[in-house]
């Protein structure tokens, strides 16, 4: 499925709703907008169309040249960041255009995007759940860590893809097929059912699901706050 919507935002934390039937509902608050279009790009000029939003206020002394001089041209006040949206229609989009969270309604199905959690160096265990070898008869102080990485004669290597310990998190994650449970336009925050990746505070993009899931049944009335 084509995108037809999306925002950039900030993940403002995890909260828990309860609907009629008194169902507690883990859902995350996101606060999405208000995002301009700094930029439309169509294929006679770009080769493809796509829009340019722009999130989050930020100084003059922040940004260099190029991007001031592409602030000014689309007359449009200074972002801290800059993302592109390949929207299936991008005739509707000026520039100037302001986007609040009220593209969305309750019930849409939505994925969210942000850079996970940075872990740093992290062992086998931790990073890609291995299990320990035993802890006893003598097996040392090398109980987690991750043995034999293969034969040394054939094939004297170590395969691509060996779970290894490294550098765990700060990547790039999306989550699929959340449910928008709340909206309150008032303060441009959404709430979607389940985790996202990233801390609090971070940057988050929302788009309508790509994989075309629909919601079963009618979305659920959140009567209840905790």
């Amino acid at each position: 499925m084509a995108l037809t919507k999306g925002l950039l935002g900030k993940k403002v934390g995890m909260t828990q709703l309860f609907d009629i039937n008194g169902k507690q509902i883990g859902v995350t608050v996101v606060e999405l907008g208000p995002c301009v279009v700094s930029q439309v790009k169509t294929k006679e000029n770009d080769g493809y169309e796509a829009v340019q939003l722009g999130y989050g206020d930020v100084t003059p002394k922040h940004v260099n040249k190029a991007q001031a001089g592409h602030f000014s041209k689309s007359d449009v006040a200074n972002k801290r960041h800059l993302q592109e949206f390949r929207f299936e229609d991008v005739t509707s989009y000026e520039l100037g255009k302001v986007l609040k969270a009220d593209v969305f309604i309750v019930g849409d199905i939505v994925d969210v995007s942000g850079t996970s959690k940075g872990k740093g160096f992290q062992g086998t265990i931790k990073r890609f759940n291995n299990h320990r070898i035993k802890e006893t008869h003598g097996s040392g102080p090398v109980h987690r860590h991750a043995g034999s990485m293969g034969a040394c004669s054939s094939p004297s290597r170590i395969y691509k893809g060996k779970t290894m310990p490294g550098h765990m998190g700060a990547e790039t994650v999306t989550v699929q097929n959340l449910e928008v449970v709340k909206i309150d336009l008032e303060n441009n925050l959404i709430a979607v059912k389940g985790a996202i990746p990233g801390p609090n505070g971070s940057l988050v993009r929302v788009v309508n699901a790509v994989k075309g899931t629909t919601l079963k049944g009618k979305p659920a009335e959140i009567i209840k706050q905790n």
